[in-house]
């Protein structure tokens, strides 16, 4: 989202990434990967929840993250090993969800050409 911020942004579109990071890490993070849009804190995945987004981590995976050292438990500040999956909403002037991606597969997220594309038939819509 990062690299195609400034087309969005011209396109009159807000990229608010939400992430179930503590505040602090959330931070960490944003300063780390060099992001200039708001990274929220989403403690519990309380919204998450609230889109049915929310999954249990498995154990074998646990294991691999471990690995990379991710410290899930210290980055969200709980014991759940909860994770919300990757979603991007578009979202309209009269706060309605438009278009929404969704996967279960974390590795893949919606490419910001084809977000591009979706906001292109939203403003034709309008």
């Amino acid at each position: 989202m990062q690299l195609a911020l400034s087309q969005l942004t011209t396109l009159g579109v807000t990229v608010v990434a939400i992430s179930p990071e503590t505040p602090e890490t959330a931070m960490s993070t944003t300063q780390k990967n060099e992001l200039t849009f708001d990274v929220l804190s989403d403690q519990g995945n309380r919204v998450a929840r609230q889109f049915g987004l929310v999954f249990q981590l498995p154990e074998n995976l646990r294991i691999v993250y471990e690995s990379f050292k991710i410290d899930l438990k210290a980055a969200n500040a709980d014991e759940t090993f909860e994770l919300p999956l990757t979603a991007t909403y578009l979202i309209g002037r009269d706060r309605k969800i438009r278009v929404a991606f969704v996967d279960t597969d974390y590795t893949k997220r919606w490419d910001p050409e084809e977000i591009i594309s979706a906001l292109s038939g939203m403003a034709r819509e309008s």
